[in-house]
């Protein structure tokens, strides 16, 4: 074997005597270069928004949610909570009550959910980071919404004179006039806002927090009724351990899952885009290997009379062709190793610079993983592979007799 990389090293570093072969081996060669770096970026792009898009559930998902394995709520009562608390793999829980209602201020409305919660919702979440004015201050009748539930109803911070009227239709069976003929279908409360955060727009337009017991009374449920427990677990506590230790005190009636399952729709579209992408730049990264196959093949013709000497000194047939393969594997691992370079250069820059910007204040989001170098790099030496096998085996006997 290292008599054929010898002269594969040196064929890979001399030239031609024909100009057209010289020229054909650096087109090759930038090909090689720019497809390799050209698929680090990209997929170091599409990392960098899955995580830009992922951060926004991380922000409002807590690290475990406890939902009802059947209905909308369960019960949840002090002595469940006192014995989750204790748990050392919890850091922080908080209860919640979500319901649809109506929203209406100022002749606009609109249908949005009400989430009840309460003192912990901050620490266990990290929603009031996102806070875009205001405070987060939910004692009394005080609501926070998302910005563009705000635009849509223009509602004002600390506006007392014309608050936000909530409308739920009351719990029970029968039709609109079984309560009697002049009670009404529906509880109503009314909300002063005191702050607005700023997520995403999904998010913007379908929530308003409100304190648990009030929308508890709203929505005529029992203190102890929630519709999901949130937790946030200790530093360093493995997951599965802290399912084990919840499930255990809170029973069947309850599922439970991470942000990932919460938001299946999210990570499943995100995977699928980053698998397109990276096939698509594979099926132009094998379109431009055959570039070198068409190069080693114009290597195997220009050399013709030195295959023939080497075949004459002793040489096997199976030398020669391993000379040619060791070749374009070397061609395209270099190729991809600078391209590989040149790509972690301009992420790492636009990490640190912000060179390309979304807006005048958020730079395109990029992020450098070692992943992505391995996931390219073996790309790259697979299709080399594959692409200098077929050419070494142009080199047969015909070939070494002829002329």
């Amino acid at each position: 074997m290292r008599f054929p990389l010898y002269i594969a090293k040196r064929y890979l570093r001399s030239k031609s005597s024909q100009n057209a072969v010289n020229i054909i081996n650096m087109v090759t060669f930038a090909v090689i270069v720019i497809g390799s770096a050209a698929l680090f970026i990209v997929l170091s792009g599409f990392s960098g928004l899955k995580s830009f898009s992922v951060s926004f559930s991380n922000t409002f998902d807590p690290d475990l949610k406890a939902l009802p394995a059947n209905g909308k709520i369960y019960t949840f009562p002090p002595s469940t909570a006192e014995a989750l608390n204790a748990l050392p793999e919890i850091a922080s829980l908080s209860a919640e009550l979500e319901e649809r209602v109506y929203l209406t201020h100022n002749q606009k409305s609109s249908i949005a959910y009400i989430k009840g919660v309460d003192s912990a919702y901050t620490l266990t979440t990290g929603i009031d980071s996102a806070l875009f004015t205001g405070q987060w201050d939910l004692i009394g009748q005080q609501t926070v919404t998302g910005i563009g539930m705000a635009n849509l109803l223009s509602l004002s911070v600390q506006d007392y004179r014309s608050p936000l009227i909530v409308l739920a239709p009351k719990p029970g069976k029968g039709g609109l006039g079984s309560g009697g003929l002049g009670e009404k279908p529906y509880n109503q409360l009314s909300l002063v806002l005191s702050g607005v955060y700023q997520l995403e727009k999904n998010l913007d337009q379908k929530y308003v927090f409100a304190e648990l017991p009030l929308v508890q009374a709203l929505l005529e449920r029992d203190y102890e009724q929630v519709s999901a427990v949130n937790f946030k677990l200790a530093p360093g506590v493995d997951e599965n351990s802290a399912r084990e230790a919840i499930e255990k005190i809170m029973g069947p009636d309850i599922v439970l899952k991470n942000r990932r399952q919460l938001n299946q729709t999210l990570y499943r579209m995100l995977n699928t885009e980053n698998l397109a992408t990276y096939l698509i730049f594979t099926l132009v990264l094998i379109i431009a290997l055959f570039n070198v196959v068409g190069a080693i093949i114009m290597m195997v013709l220009d050399k013709q009379k030195h295959s023939r000497t080497l075949y004459s000194l002793g040489l096997t047939l199976k030398d020669l062709r391993r000379i040619y393969f060791v070749q374009g594997v070397l061609v395209t691992s270099a190729g991809g190793f600078i391209g590989l370079v040149i790509g972690s250069i301009l992420i790492l820059s636009q990490q640190y610079f912000g060179w390309l910007m979304i807006t005048p204040s958020l730079a395109y989001p990029v992020e450098f993983q070692l992943l992505n170098i391995l996931l390219v790099l073996g790309t790259i030496i697979v299709l080399g592979v594959i692409a200098a096998k077929i050419a070494s085996n142009r080199i047969n006997y015909k070939l070494l007799k002829a002329g």
